[in-house]
C-alpha cells in the first residue's frame, strides 16, 4: 500500500495569512498530496520575538484552515517548545509517510545555513515555491547535495502574493484594514483579543 502523501508548511503564523493558505491548497492539488500540516513553530532561531502567543496563533490556524479539508495542524514544534530546529521536527515524525517540505524560493536560498540541512532532507522531499524577488535555482551547494543523493526538487505552480506577517502586523500598528491579507474570521479574532497593537 503506499505510503500518504503528507506536505508540511512551517512558519511562524504570526499571524497566518491568506498567502499562506493559499500556498499550502496549492502545494496539496500540484502534489497530490493527501494533507498538508502547518506547523507553527515555538521559537525560530532566526528570528526575534513573536507578536502573538502561541495559544493565538494556533486559534488563528483553526480559524484559518476550518474551511479548507486538506489542511491540518501539527503543533509538534510548539508542544516541544524551547528554540526550532527544523532537524528536531522532521526527526520526530512518524516513518509511515513521505514528507514534503513546502518553502518559499526566498528560504531555498538559505537552505543551506539551516541546522544540519543535510539530515533534514534525509527525511523530506524539498517542494518550492516562487516568492517575490526571489529565484527558484538552489545554491550550487544544495544543488550539488540533491544530484548525488537522487532527489528531485519539487516546483509548485503559485502565483506569489506580496503579502507577509510583518506587513500585516505593521499595519495593524497604524491601525489601517488588513480584511483583504488574512481570512475574515481572523481578522475578527485578532480585532477581538487587540493582537499586534503597539
Amino acid at each position: 500500500m503506499a505510503k500518504p502523501r503528507i506536505g508540511l508548511l512551517g512558519g511562524s503564523f504570526d499571524p497566518v495569512h491568506v498567502a499562506h493558505i493559499a500556498l499550502a491548497n496549492a502545494a496539496q492539488r500540484e502534489l497530490a498530496l493527501d494533507q498538508v500540516q502547518l506547523l507553527p513553530a515555538a521559537n525560530p532561531w532566526q528570528k526575534k520575538h513573536m507578536g502573538a502567543s502561541a495559544e493565538h496563533r494556533l486559534a488563528m490556524l483553526q480559524l484559518a484552515i476550518a474551511p479548507h479539508p486538506f489542511l491540518g495542524i501539527n503543533p509538534i514544534e510548539i508542544e516541544r517548545g524551547g528554540a526550532t530546529y527544523t532537524y528536531d521536527t522532521v526527526s520526530q515524525l512518524p516513518a509511515n509517510a513521505d514528507y514534503f517540505w513546502i518553502l518559499g524560493a526566498d528560504q531555498l536560498q538559505n537552505l543551506t545555513t539551516w541546522h544540519r540541512w543535510q539530515d533534514i532532507l534525509q527525511h523530506v522531499h524539498l517542494a518550492v515555491a516562487q516568492r517575490p524577488g526571489s529565484t527558484l535555482t538552489p545554491t550550487p551547494e544544495l544543488q550539488q547535495f540533491l544530484h548525488h543523493q537522487d532527489k528531485t526538487l519539487f516546483v509548485i505552480d503559485f502565483d506569489p502574493m506580496p503579502i507577509s506577517a510583518t506587513l500585516i502586523r505593521e499595519r495593524l500598528q497604524q491601525h489601517q484594514s488588513v480584511a483583504t491579507m488574512v481570512p475574515t474570521p481572523v481578522a475578527h479574532y485578532i480585532k477581538q483579543h487587540n493582537l499586534y497593537q503597539l
